[in-house]
């Protein structure tokens, strides 16, 4: 499939996953990505404790929108942009554009959205969603990435629409829950990508979570993303001191040993992986794409770069377009 005319399937995609899973990663390489195919794309933060901006090399940022990449280059790619979103500047935001600029900051310093969320559990996600959608509307970006809550929360997070729409019968509120969820359950303005590592745990949590997607809030399901593949190697086989003497070289004792216990950890590994991966295919039928588990103590724009350059190739090897239907488990 063209990269381009994936990232251009849907004006929002919302990356979601169980902790751990490298999903803020992916979420900056999915941005870096559509970048380099010419979508203007801005990144949203919705937990204020991400590590994209290191990632693209630049300081934490928070709910004003800063510059990652300005785009340009040999790859004449377009511009990507960040901002985190939270309930009370999305209020305060909301409120001053509506002409309530004087009480706007001192409403939300006053506790009153934790107030209102106990009454109409979804109020915070929904003011959320709500400025998404404002944003998905407006002409100032090609994509929009939603680094979404961890899985457990994405489900209510997702799915608060249509508990206000049940909760709270008329008035804004309900008209904006309604405005969401048009946009969340129209495939070519949102998509929801999945992302999950090659583990019995995180598989059956994103199978899980996909399901619940489906049924209870109508969103349309792109690829699922498997992050953390070790490559397969060639030679891991092959005993340490044989190895050594074809090349020509000297082993120290004990290196023979070492060497072959890490051959063994890294084929238990990648059979691990292709068993994970064919089980996530069964229980799940969306289209997969792969991402490398890259050896790096702490990671930057290089690193998100091999991320964005696998992510191209995947995608280009893609047979379908994103937002199967998953129908019913297994």
């Amino acid at each position: 499939m063209d990269p381009a005319q994936f990232f251009a399937a849907s004006r929002v995609v919302i990356v979601a996953g169980k902790g751990g899973v490298g999903k803020t990663a992916v979420s900056a390489a999915m941005a870096r990505a559509a970048a380099r195919t010419g979508l203007a794309t801005l990144i949203i933060d919705v937990e204020g404790k991400s590590g994209l901006a290191s990632l693209y090399g630049q300081p934490p940022y928070d709910y004003e929108e800063v510059v990652l990449s300005r785009g340009g280059g040999p790859e004449a790619a377009a511009e990507v942009r960040a901002r985190t979103l939270t309930p009370d500047d999305a209020l305060i935001e909301y409120l001053e554009d509506h002409g309530m600029s004087r009480v706007s900051r001192r409403l939300a310093q006053s506790g009153a959205v934790d107030m209102v969320s106990t009454a109409a559990p979804g109020i915070k996600d929904i003011l959320i969603l709500g400025k998404v959608k404002q944003l998905e509307r407006s002409s100032a970006q090609d994509l929009v990435v939603l680094d979404a809550p961890a899985a457990g929360h994405a489900i209510s997070f997702l799915r608060s629409p249509r508990g206000l729409i049940d909760a709270v019968r008329v008035g804004p509120i309900n008209a904006q829950a309604r405005d969401v969820l048009e946009m969340l359950t129209d495939p070519a303005r949102c998509t929801v990508v999945l992302v999950t590592l090659p583990e019995e745990t995180p598989v059956n949590e994103l199978v899980e979570t996909a399901f619940s997607l489906e049924d209870e809030v109508g969103v349309s399901l792109g690829p699922v993303v498997v992050n953390g593949l070790y490559p397969e190697l060639d030679g891991l086989d092959v005993d340490p001191d044989v190895a050594a003497h074809d090349a020509g070289a000297f082993l120290h004792p004990g290196e023979a040993r070492a060497l072959a216990e890490a051959a063994e950890f890294r084929l238990d590994r990648i059979a691990l992986q292709q068993e994970q991966v064919a089980r996530l295919a069964d229980l799940l039928p969306l289209p997969q794409v792969h991402l490398p588990y890259l050896f790096s103590a702490g990671l930057g724009p290089e690193n998100l770069d091999e991320l964005a350059d696998a992510l191209l190739a995947s995608i280009h090897e893609l047979k379908a377009l994103p937002g199967a239907d998953v129908g019913a488990p297994g």
